[in-house]
């Protein structure tokens, strides 16, 4: 297996990508290769003072960036030497398994969208986040940003792609789907959820368990939320905050301490032919390292296999 990595990405690159690394090397089976894509002669000099032996990953060379201000579509087609488009040109060429990035989220959707592109059946895909709950499992919110206005037909989507996610990498049997509304009365919500609601309740797509509130998203009601980006992004950022509020004012709370972005790494994007991970600009070492293992899973899950097979059907 060859994980591709870009180590221009993220708001603290390339340090915290190279840190990040040396610490997946020491976790991931000796049959699992990082591929760093970015400054070659930077990095094996970065790994040599770090007392790491550089012939230990693959490298592709480029000091081309897609700056995190830059306008996605534009960029991607004006920077074909930037690493984000270098590695996609190397997954699309199955010349590496996954490509992961910290990088610009915007371009890498469109790589994910103009190279390897939707899986066909899929309408919108999409990215998700972890909800860990108060019982000590964890849950899946979807979408969390890419889609933030959805059709009630997109939404049946993120059940089906949401619950595939769930049981396969997570390995939640018989995943939960529930739909966040303003009321669990079938009649609540907008004219959305409502008509999502009326496509979901007989799903043999999904174990739909049907509207859930606010209050329900932490608890053991459900293991997949599904949710338009807008609103779904508005959660992550609230729940998040939590965390940052008490880590500020020096707390510690083992619940609230689960709510650290670093300890999962990124997401995969559900929906399209190839695996691509994009993870937090702001990521650390640890976000890296539990990147690149998050990676591993996704590959070994076949999880884009599982979910052509699903819509191949339909």
């Amino acid at each position: 297996m060859k994980i591709g990595f870009d180590i221009l990405g993220g708001d603290f690159a390339p340090n915290n990508c190279l840190d990040g690394a040396i610490l997946a090397l020491k976790e991931l089976p000796k049959n699992v290769k990082l591929v760093l894509i970015g400054d070659c002669e930077m990095a094996q000099n970065y790994f040599k003072s770090h007392q790491t032996d550089p012939d230990q990953f693959e490298y592709f060379h480029t000091t081309e960036l897609i700056e995190m201000g830059d306008h996605p579509t534009k960029a991607f087609s004006q920077k074909p030497n930037s690493s984000i488009s270098i590695g996609f040109k190397l997954l699309k060429e199955q010349k590496i398994d996954v490509f992961a990035s910290a990088g610009n989220t915007g371009a890498m959707l469109v790589g994910s969208m103009f190279t390897v592109k939707a899986i066909p059946g899929v309408i919108r895909p999409c990215i998700t986040s972890i909800l860990p709950k108060e019982n000590g499992g964890f849950g899946l919110l979807l979408d969390v940003g890419i889609n933030a206005d959805c059709k009630p037909d997109v939404l049946y989507q993120f059940g089906i792609l949401g619950s595939i996610f769930a049981k396969e990498v997570y390995k939640i049997p018989n995943p939960k789907v529930g739909l966040l509304n303003i009321g669990v009365e079938p009649e609540k919500g907008n004219l959305i959820t409502q008509a999502a609601y009326t496509m979901m309740k007989d799903s043999k797509d999904f174990n739909f368990v049907g509207n859930i509130e606010g209050r329900d998203l932490f608890t053991n009601k459900l293991d997949v939320v599904v949710c338009e980006g807008f609103v779904g992004n508005v959660v992550l950022k609230t729940a998040e905050t939590f965390y940052d509020m008490l880590k500020a004012r020096n707390n510690s709370n083992e619940y609230f301490d689960r709510f650290n972005y670093e300890l999962y790494g990124g997401t995969p994007v559900l929906g399209i032919n190839s695996n691509v991970i994009i993870g937090h600009g702001v990521s650390s070492a640890l976000a890296f390292k539990n990147m690149m293992l998050l990676s591993k899973e996704v590959v070994e899950a076949k999880l884009n296999d599982k979910i052509k097979k699903i819509f191949d059907n339909d």
